[in-house]
């Protein structure tokens, strides 16, 4: 394999080389669940959804854990807008986190650790960078002294000199005051009046953001993992952060490969929330964009490179797709078990991976897709259109065989054939697939003691109106009400 990808910390293309051979731990900052998800997640967990399916198509053995923030100011602020609870607005969140993942036929994480559960990890670090003398505790708050960390701003590249010289004259708030440097960030906050604290050597309070992902990467992969993963505007302060934290109280590195995905942009401007301009997954999907469609959308543009949004870039998308589509439906209906593999195919398997290898070329990757199509979405027209010669020609083993690829290679980007039943939003509800993807994030959830999301997912189908009936062995079986 000859992997090479664009690392934001080094700032090269780099050869992909894991830890351990045939084995790679990945980990990729997820969702604050205080409301339904963008365009912009979409974008992300796609491209990262790529670069794990081809991890594995490549014969790696791939651990990947992706967490939840549910503790957080958002969530505070959308239960009190409601009057519920932040694990109310949580709870409801990650339902349909599951839901949209699973629509986007999105691999469910190995594992999908909580802020929550993770309490005990995030006090243990806290305190040993405490003991480090890389913390300090001032009003029942707790703050990661940057100046401690000699290395903080390799990643994003910024100065702690410039910025304090920038920041001359800011107007200080109570918090700034208490901190030792104007960039310290909070590792734990002292409870708020009517706010959920938990107990703590530093006092009743809660968890930094930061803090967070640092204690989940040590708890479930250790201190060195091989790849970290985020959309770029986490690079600061976010992974910095976790950067600083991690490596002051293990003393050993973070992550190898840093890769961060580009915005989504609305008419020049970043898709966000704060802004305005954002459009739901949910609101997509339901509006009559298929998940197939979305996930071509997402591809033709490079994981790094921003995404223009548009209504026209979205046609164009649906327009690729639906002869795409109608080839690898042609393709499953005649694959075959012991596909042959002529010189013409190989090369496209190899012009395939040469796309991948060269730092996740998707947009490169899909013009092999479109070019094995192109003979199967004829005979698929042909056979529309009542040609009963197309079906006999479909038979012919080179054509088998060159279906069989294409069916191999779209399943590495996620790709996969899309019926009636399966794009009905109707009263029919969530297809096969869907189904499936819920029930593995179901038992997902069950291996790591995750039994409220586990609970969740159940009572998301069954309001839908699926029941799950779990058998002996870890086996499950559904039926539809």
């Amino acid at each position: 394999m000859t992997l090479r990808l664009t690392n934001t910390l080094t700032r090269r293309i780099e050869l992909f080389e894991p830890l351990v051979p045939g084995q790679v731990s990945i980990y990729c900052c997820g969702v604050t669940v205080y409301d339904l998800c963008h365009l912009g997640h979409a974008r992300s967990y796609i491209a990262w959804d790529v670069l794990r399916r081809y991890l594995l198509w490549c014969g790696y053995q791939v651990t990947f854990v992706q967490n939840y923030t549910d503790i957080d100011d958002k969530i505070l602020g959308r239960a009190a807008e409601e009057g519920s609870s932040m694990q109310a607005v949580s709870e409801r969140n990650i339902e349909a986190f599951i839901t949209d993942m699973a629509r986007l036929n999105i691999l469910p994480p190995d594992r999908m650790p909580r802020a929550t559960q993770s309490l005990d990890a995030i006090r243990s670090l806290i305190t040993e960078l405490e003991a480090k003398g890389a913390a300090y505790s001032a009003d029942g708050d707790v703050y990661f002294a940057v100046m401690k960390h000699a290395g903080y701003g390799k990643l994003s590249g910024r100065d702690l000199a410039e910025q304090q010289d920038n920041a001359a004259g800011r107007v200080a708030t109570a918090e700034e005051a208490r901190k030792q440097h104007p960039f310290d960030f909070a590792l734990w906050k002292g409870a708020k009046p009517g706010e959920p604290s938990w107990e703590s050597p530093w006092g009743p309070g809660r968890p930094g953001w930061h803090i967070e992902c640092s204690a989940m990467v040590r708890e479930e992969l250790g201190d060195t993992i091989d790849i970290h993963l985020g959309g770029a505007d986490l690079i600061f302060p976010h992974h910095e952060n976790e950067i600083a934290q991690s490596e002051a109280a293990s003393g050993h590195e973070l992550a190898r490969y840093w890769l961060h995905n580009g915005m989504v942009n609305v008419g020049g401007q970043k898709m966000s929330k704060s802004l305005g301009n954002f459009t739901t997954i949910r609101a997509l999907l339901d509006s009559g964009i298929t998940p197939m469609t979305l996930r071509l959308f997402t591809l033709q543009a490079h994981y790094r490179k921003p995404l223009d949004f548009s209504a026209e870039a979205l046609e164009a998308a649906a327009t690729g797709w639906k002869g795409l589509n109608a080839a690898l439906g042609l393709a499953a209906s005649t694959s075959s078990a012991d596909p042959g593999a002529t010189p013409e195919l190989a090369a496209a398997r190899q012009r395939f991976a040469a796309a991948m290898d060269d730092d996740l070329n998707t947009a490169a990757a899909l013009a092999v897709l479109f070019e094995l199509a192109k003979p199967l979405r004829a005979l698929a027209n042909r056979l529309e259109r009542g040609d009963s010669s197309a079906a006999e020609e479909a038979r012919a083993p080179e054509l088998v065989d060159q279906g069989q690829l294409l069916l191999d290679l779209a399943g590495v980007l996620g790709l996969q054939s899309e019926t009636e039943a399966k794009t009905s939003t109707t009263s029919s509800g969530p297809s096969d697939a869907e189904i499936q993807a819920q029930i593995e994030q179901r038992q997902a959830a069950k291996a790591s003691r995750d039994f409220a999301t586990a609970d969740g997912i159940r009572d998301g189908l069954r309001a839908q109106g699926i029941e799950l009936i779990d058998r002996p062995g870890g086996i499950t079986e559904w039926l539809r009400g």
